[in-house]
């Protein structure tokens, strides 16, 4: 195992790379040796995201997205924190590069590129590589992760989704053809960036759905509830934006399948997850106030008798568990670092 690990981040200044420094910042085992952003190169660390200035820390500063700086830098490892399309661009020459790649943005989430260009509506800017890249769901794929050159971290309402439906599936406990979703996330998870449907006034007092009948995570959350069923599985999936600022509410209905008891559905839960630091199983109801600022997940079941149906919640920080944490736990299996380091 190594003892430490240089790091870049690569569109370092948006809500996630402000979450993956703050929390690598704080890691014992990494060195941050590459910012970069287009708009700030230039500037200090600290003068851009005042959360992740420290007295004792690094005097880094953020530098253009220029791929030979990058390599000099000494990086060994490098976070994608940009928009889908644009992440392709320096994963291919890293990879190539012979370095580590975690990728935060959808690009290599799918394992269809026909599938990615139904949903993103362009072809996929480096189909070569999806065979090789690892889902970054590290309670499902922890092995895989471990060995791989190329992760692709799970998008925040994926993550809600497909923890408490992956085991109940995997058991044939649910009829997947009965599958509804319905998430909420807070504003953060749109993204730092100007747009008038996120401003304070139109998002303060306000609960509305959107992405409707086709999110694009719809995507990758299918490709996953399929390869857990062993069949392909079809949901229906409402997002909401709901005036906090971070955090996600998820909750879903299903009919169960033959046999399946409310016990069954809640042991099923606690047993799949009883050695994962990073996902809660609990009797009350999931809450987000209770996982903002963590990289833990929120999980419980119900089972409602008058309709015959199972109700599945769960709460995370999308900003955490559905993004940055989510990505340094996977940074943490690939460096061979314990899973918790830097997160706890």
């Amino acid at each position: 195992m190594s003892q430490s690990v240089k790091v870049a981040i690569i569109g370092a200044n948006g809500y996630t790379g402000e979450e993956l420094c703050r929390l690598l910042l704080a890691h014992p085992r990494v060195e941050i040796v590459a910012l970069t952003s287009r708009q700030h190169a230039g500037k200090p660390l600290a003068a851009v995201l005042p959360r992740c200035d420290r007295k004792n820390g690094p005097a880094i500063s953020f530098i253009e997205p220029k791929l030979e700086a990058l390599l000099a830098s000494g990086a060994e490892l490098f976070f994608l924190s940009l928009p889908h399309g644009v992440a392709s661009e320096f994963a291919v020459p890293l990879i190539r590069a012979g370095r580590k790649v975690l990728d935060l943005s959808a690009d290599f989430r799918l394992r269809d590129a026909a599938v990615y260009q139904e949903f993103y509506d362009h072809a996929h800017p480096a189909p070569d590589l999806l065979a090789q890249a690892v889902y970054g769901l590290p309670e499902v794929y922890r092995k895989e992760i471990a060995t791989a050159s190329l992760v692709a971290c799970p998008g925040c309402y994926p993550t809600s989704i497909l923890l408490p439906l992956i085991p109940l599936l995997k058991k044939g406990l649910l009829d997947p053809k009965t599958i509804t979703v319905s998430s909420a996330s807070g504003v953060s998870g749109a993204g730092r960036k100007a747009d008038e449907t996120l401003l304070f006034a139109e998002c303060n007092e306000s609960f509305r759905a959107y992405g409707v009948p086709k999110h694009r995570h719809l995507s990758e959350i299918e490709q996953e509830l399929s390869l857990a069923a062993g069949s392909a599985v079809r949901i229906t999936f409402v997002p909401h934006l709901a005036p906090m600022t971070r955090g996600i509410h998820t909750f879903i209905a299903a009919e169960p399948a033959s046999g399946a008891t409310a016990d069954t559905i809640q042991s099923t839960l606690r047993d799949f997850y009883a050695a994962e630091p990073f996902v809660r199983v609990i009797d009350r109801m999931p809450n987000t106030q209770y996982v903002t600022g963590t990289n833990v997940c929120e999980i419980t079941s119900r089972f409602d008798a008058r309709t015959s149906r199972v109700l599945l919640f769960s709460a995370e920080d999308n900003l955490i568990k559905g993004a940055g944490g989510q990505g340094v736990q996977c940074l943490n299996l690939v460096c061979g670092f314990p899973e918790t380091e830097g997160l706890s």
